[in-house]
């Protein structure tokens, strides 16, 4: 019970922070389970997914791969699919996870495809 309560009072803690600072940029919105990834652009404004990608789309299931390269493999697919939408410059939410390991390498896949945060 209790290393959940931290997890959350991180998420909120770094999310506040981020709000803060960002306010006509979209949000990346990151969340992880064992072994698949789920991201999303959200609007906070609008209150509105713009684009999302998940590791359990046919695409990316079907291939057998370990989990950091599904990581950058998602970072080049939610890229792709932001510049189609002429998504740009964004903020990355990472939630109450450390920046390391899948998060690290879908950030760095994220800023080699041409989105700036």
């Amino acid at each position: 019970m209790r290393k959940t309560s931290n997890k959350i009072k991180r998420k909120l803690r770094n999310r506040k922070k981020l709000k803060k600072v960002n306010n006509e940029r979209y949000r990346i919105s990151v969340s992880k389970s064992l072994n698949n990834l789920f991201i999303q652009i959200i609007d906070d404004k609008n209150k509105k997914t713009l684009v999302s990608a998940s590791s359990t789309e046919k695409d990316i299931k079907k291939n057998k791969i370990k989990k950091i390269e599904k990581s950058s493999l998602m970072g080049e697919i939610l890229a792709k699919r932001a510049k189609e939408k002429n998504i740009n410059n964004v903020y990355f939410d990472r939630g109450g996870y450390k920046y390391h390991g899948r998060i690290k390498a879908f950030a760095e896949t994220l800023r080699k495809n041409g989105l700036k945060f």
